[in-house]
């Protein structure tokens, strides 16, 4: 009798709205949670509950299907699935907290100006568009970011990867923070993983983790599918995925969380123009009469505000719409040497038989001192410190006094101002409240 009057007591409550039992000795599980819906907190304890863990379960499995969020991811779902479970759910608390509106709704007005740029590159890649939310996760739209690992840009991309996938990174450009490039690239990389994986979620769990990590959970799982294998993946990317979906979630529902996007920091109507010598940012901001550190933001690859183009390499840059009276003044600046830097740039870029007469060789080889840093030699030579260890075979963050190390590929032609100082960047970190999330088990 007793046992019959605890399950009538549970489907009153359940049927209420709220699942709420007394302690009972031979509890299974615990359930004292409000149905999803309706301000969810989930099943976490184990302390104070009569239902068989069988019958939580399910009680929790009826709960996530018939939950207003399911039925809103149902909706916006397109190429790849949305599942609703305690992990997405946990993001989204997390996403649409108090303390993080603000966040939010800066990250919607960003979204203005670089999502029409994704969206290009995922049609003419063959690639979903909604993963176009996958960088909000990764960098919170942010071209300047770098990760505490060393992944750089919109879609962090480390060093190797960028490589992998045609990047081209040099003294004087990144395209890792090129939100044009670098999307092509992260298109090519989650096509490549889709096609072997056969599964959208996989393949953005391998776009965190790599694909290998990837591969080996399904074999410890025996399994196809993110969730089946979602315990065999590193902890960041057990959160990576959910984390996505929710993302997905609330750029679409913001509104019904108070979420008010903001006004876009960055100009929506920009024209690009094409040159072909080295041009400084700075001068072509004062040409133009707009903010620098906006033109440098229309344009992250070029890390020391320097367009490297010459007229056997022409490059791309971004400026601001111009009023039609303007396009001569710009015309002749970029055709006079107004716009130049003032010194013979370095060309480390181009390839030897495009290299211009003239200048000191780059020497090949430097004798490391004492005190001396990697860091600090790569700015002598206007080289990168990846180049460095990958010139040199080196695996850690320090060399050796006395070391000589090979500070060119050959060949290159450089001047002083290859010690052009100044890289202008944030680093980005996941915030404590992701990782909250995240620790949903």
């Amino acid at each position: 009798m007793k046992k019959l009057f605890t399950i009538v007591a549970f489907l009153i409550s359940a049927y209420t709205g709220t699942v709420a039992f007394a302690q009972g000795p031979n509890a299974d599980t615990v359930i004292n949670e409000q149905i999803p819906g309706q301000n969810i907190s989930f099943l976490q304890s184990y302390k104070r509950n009569v239902v068989p863990a069988a019958v939580a379960k399910q009680i929790q499995q009826n709960a996530y299907e018939n939950s207003t969020f399911k039925i809103r991811l149902d909706s916006i779902q397109k190429d790849i699935q949305l599942d609703y479970n305690e992990y997405v759910q946990s993001y989204i608390n997390s996403y649409t907290s108090p303390a993080r509106r603000g966040e939010m709704a800066r990250v919607m007005g960003l979204a203005k100006y670089y999502f029409p740029i994704y969206e290009k590159a995922f049609r003419d890649a063959g690639v979903p568009e909604e993963i176009k939310f996958l960088s909000i996760v990764e960098s919170q739209l942010n071209p300047n970011a770098i990760s505490r690992v060393g992944a750089t840009g919109p879609w962090q991309f480390m060093y190797s990867t960028a490589k992998i996938y045609g990047l081209n990174i040099t003294n004087y450009v990144d395209e890792r923070r090129d939100p044009i490039q670098a999307s092509y690239a992260a298109a090519a990389y989650l096509k490549d993983a889709y096609q072997e994986f056969g599964d959208w979620l996989l393949a953005i769990a391998s776009y965190n983790c790599g694909k290998s990590n990837v591969e080996r959970a399904m074999q410890q799982a025996n399994a196809t599918d993110f969730w089946s294998i979602r315990e065999y993946l590193p902890a960041e990317t057990r959160g990576y995925v959910p984390a996505y979906i929710a993302t997905a979630y609330v750029m679409n529902y913001y509104n019904e969380h108070g979420i008010m996007p903001q006004a876009c920091s960055i100009t929506l109507k920009t024209d690009t123009v094409l040159v072909n010598k080295f041009v400084s940012l700075n001068n072509m901001a004062r040409v133009l009469d707009i903010d620098a550190n906006e033109l440098a933001l229309l344009n992250p690859a070029y890390t020391k505000r320097i367009v490297n183009a010459t007229p056997n390499s022409p490059r791309r840059l971004v400026i601001p719409q111009l009023d039609k009276a303007k396009y001569s003044a710009l015309y002749d600046a970029l055709n006079s040497n107004s716009l130049t830097v003032n010194a013979q740039p370095v060309y480390a870029a181009l390839p030897d038989d495009q290299q211009p007469a003239g200048g000191p060789k780059l020497p090949s080889y430097h004798t490391v001192r004492r005190g001396e840093t990697l860091s600090g030699i790569a700015d002598k030579y206007g080289v990168e410190v990846q180049d460095l260890k990958d010139w040199n075979h080196l695996r850690g963050a320090k060399a050796m006094p006395g070391q000589r190390l090979k500070v060119s590929s050959g060949g290159l032609s450089v001047s002083k101002a290859a010690s052009v100082r100044g890289k202008n960047y944030i680093t980005y970190n996941h915030s404590k409240a992701d990782e909250n999330a995240a620790s949903v088990n």
